[in-house]
């Protein structure tokens, strides 16, 4: 699904992404973990398309994305959703308005959005906030909105950028035990950003740890799925 060929990326003279070479495959979950400023948010960006590799290629689907210096595919064509740290809900909008928000920019009929947002209330349990401003709820519904904004578009790759970092550990671990039922039942490719290592072992099947831009290891995490009480049938 993802296929990163060598992959640079600098930013205002630092080389945060170097040489990377990474494939993740379809319906995959995997950890993207190491410290502050190893690169991981940026190879985020390089798969969502919001940034352009300096080097290298990056392929989606087995189709050519970027290449050295140049977007061969925009953000919209990639079939991803992501979840940002901050999560980035509108709060001038509805829940229904967030979740429909990415539909409306594509030009979806007002009837398809409707009957999008009426699911993805129900499969992230918001069903009865649907008028409500994010302002008014608490952490975890947020963190449940952004979701099911991300969700919404049918993305082929979910991204999520340390998005628990800010939540209690009951409530981290209660949206962790959420992404894996989603993963299930959806069967998207999961690729998770954190330095969190309790995250990286509950949400990875794989983990590739990033140190100074590079892939120092990868490693098997295990499936944490029957773990959950979880059954996999995507």
């Amino acid at each position: 699904m993802i296929e990163f060929r060598n992959v640079s990326k600098t930013y205002r003279g630092r080389l945060v992404v170097n040489a990377i070479s990474v494939s993740i495959e379809k319906g995959e979950r995997v950890v993207l973990f190491g410290p502050s400023g190893c690169g991981k948010s940026t190879v985020l960006h390089l798969i969502a398309g919001l940034a352009i590799p300096d080097s290298g290629d990056i392929l989606i689907d087995g189709e050519l994305a970027a290449t050295g210096g140049k977007n061969l595919q925009e953000p919209e064509r990639r079939g991803v959703g992501m979840v940002f740290q901050d999560l980035a809900l509108w709060p001038h909008m509805t829940v229904a308005e967030n979740i429909e928000f990415g539909l409306v920019a594509k030009g979806a009929p007002e009837r398809e959005r409707r009957q999008r947002v009426k699911e993805m209330v129900e499969l992230v349990r918001l069903g009865d906030y649907l008028n409500v401003r994010p302002g008014t709820l608490s952490g975890g519904e947020q963190q449940r909105v952004a979701l099911a904004r991300a969700l919404a578009s049918a993305p082929r790759i979910l991204l999520m950028d340390e998005p628990l970092s800010n939540l209690d550990d009951e409530l981290s671990l209660q949206i962790r035990r959420e992404i894996l039922r989603l993963h299930c039942d959806l069967g998207f490719t999961l690729v998770y950003v954190t330095h969190s290592r309790e995250e990286a072992r509950d949400l990875g099947a794989r983990m590739i740890r990033l140190r100074q831009g590079k892939v120092e290891f990868e490693s098997e995490v295990g499936d944490r799925v029957k773990e959950a009480g979880l059954s996999d049938n995507h």
